[in-house]
């Protein structure tokens, strides 16, 4: 029986200005070694339930359940990737430890080892303004990276990044999940991308309700893999769904 790695039980969200829920009845288990990805419409509760998972948020009603030991081990990549402006790229990645006061020689060279396997290594003494929008974002995966996280939540990373980056960094959080046994829950508008990433997509209606929960069954992941028979057939299926949440809003 695969141990489980989160369990939600019939979770609630509503926030005091809004009229309705914004994550509805939502009922999931991620058994350990698996990746999600969530799809949704805007305004569907996809960061919400981000949040609620890393404690940023308290449900309205019911429960997550998160593994005693993994709890403490979780890190967050936003949108943007949020460096501190007048700090180097390596003291950006070194800032979760300063913060847990676990700052060590050992831990800058294992920051510095970071930077070189995500191909930042000759970039570490350079300042955010300096590096471009994939490099920034690779710097943020180096940061959420350094805690030695066993999940990571990551809030649409590559939106704003143009298509060959985008590409490269799906590549690379393939690479890293391998790498450091990670798992993580990926929200994304992209279907395709959705697709890439994860080992179950989660897609939610405009009321943040389950609309489907489905296993992505497409075997070892390459850009090639885009054009393969059943990575596009589960692309025309997904879209499917959306144009049923969109007809029935």
């Amino acid at each position: 029986m695969t141990a489980i790695f989160i369990e939600i039980k019939n979770l609630h969200k509503r926030f005091a200005i809004q009229p309705r829920d914004v994550i509805n009845d939502l009922s999931l288990t991620l058994p350990h070694g698996e990746s999600l990805s969530l799809l949704g419409p805007s305004g569907c509760g996809k960061t919400t339930l981000l949040r609620l998972i890393m404690g940023l948020e308290q449900p309205s009603a019911g429960s997550i359940e998160i593994e005693p030991t993994i709890a403490p081990h979780m890190s967050y990549v936003f949108q943007e990737p949020r460096l501190v402006p007048w700090r180097t790229t390596l003291e950006n990645v070194l800032l979760p430890l300063e913060l847990l006061k676990r700052d060590s020689a050992e831990r800058c060279q294992h920051a510095r080892e970071l930077l070189q396997r995500l191909g930042l290594g000759a970039h570490s003494d350079r300042f955010p303004a300096e590096l471009s929008g994939g490099m920034q974002m690779r710097a943020a995966l180096a940061r959420a990276l350094i805690t030695d996280p066993k999940l990571i939540l990551l809030d649409e990373p590559f939106a704003a990044l143009d298509e060959r980056t985008r590409f490269r960094l799906q590549d690379l959080l393939h690479e890293l999940k391998t790498t450091y046994a990670l798992q993580y829950i990926f929200v994304t508008h992209s279907i395709a991308e959705a697709i890439y990433l994860g080992d179950r997509v989660l897609l939610l209606d405009q009321y943040g309700r389950q609309k489907l929960l489905t296993p992505v069954e497409i075997g070892p992941r390459s850009q090639d893999t885009k054009l393969s028979g059943p990575f596009n057939a589960m692309v025309k299926m997904l879209t499917q769904q959306f144009a049923d949440i969109e007809q029935a809003a």
